[in-house]
């Protein structure tokens, strides 16, 4: 179990912060459910005991260590119960916050920055897919209860077309991606102006990351092409 955690630390996690986490997730998680990231608390003091995030594919999980580090309680939400996640970049680190439907709070301060910024697009892109998912089961739903009769494989055509559609509507401004002249796609360094990223702002940034993301999950662009945008915008953050 220990060996499956090591890759969450790159952006300089506590080691003895995540070996503890990892000691007792094991016994926590669901069935399917899988880590996405973990984000460690650094105070500018020493921290003997800072609290954590732990982001999974089903919710969001407070590990906060208790009785000198003897104990640790959990406090989870799933994803169906959040509102909105924010990040509130600072001097030192940043403070990550999310609300929920019964208009509860809970925000943990000094997150370094590189991990605030993961976790808030970890967590951006499982209410994307949560929100996408539903609107995909009631269009299913629509479709079965009309009186036409349709085989599956049109129906799933048809939800295609009404998403991509609607990412084409969302997306911001930029330089095309398809050279309709040229019927070709456009190399990736012609998709972003690096003198319009330094203009944007932190929420614009994510808001452009995300459209990318939702490009990639669409087949509109490849996994390379996603990872060069993705390395762009954050270079920018």
């Amino acid at each position: 179990m220990k060996e499956q955690f090591k890759k969450f630390l790159n952006e300089e996690q506590d080691p003895k912060a995540i070996e503890k986490i990892a000691a007792k997730l094991s016994d926590l998680l669901m069935k399917n459910e899988e880590i996405g990231y973990i984000a460690v608390q650094k105070k500018p003091a020493i921290t003997v005991l800072p609290d954590s995030i732990v982001m999974t594919n089903k919710r969001i999980i407070i590990c906060q260590p208790k009785n000198l580090g003897l104990s640790m309680d959990f406090i989870d939400y799933t994803w169906d119960q959040i509102e909105g996640t924010f990040v509130k970049e600072n001097i030192l680190g940043s403070e990550f916050s999310f609300s929920t439907k019964t208009d509860m709070s809970v925000s943990i301060d000094y997150i370094p920055k590189i991990q605030a910024r993961k976790i808030f697009t970890y967590a951006k892109e499982q209410l994307d897919i949560l929100k996408n998912g539903a609107t995909i089961d009631a269009v299913i739903i629509e479709e079965t209860n009309s009186d036409a009769v349709e085989d599956d494989y049109e129906i799933i055509e048809e939800i295609e077309t009404e998403e991509v559609t609607s990412f084409a509507e969302i997306m911001p401004v930029a330089p095309p991606i398809f050279n309709l002249d040229k019927e070709q796609i456009q190399p990736p360094s012609n998709v972003i102006n690096e003198d319009s990223l330094s203009g944007l702002s932190q929420d614009q940034l994510f808001e452009k990351l995300q459209n990318y993301k939702k490009l990639l999950d669409n087949g509109l662009i490849l996994q390379g092409e996603y990872d060069s945008f993705k390395k762009e915008i954050l270079s920018h953050m």
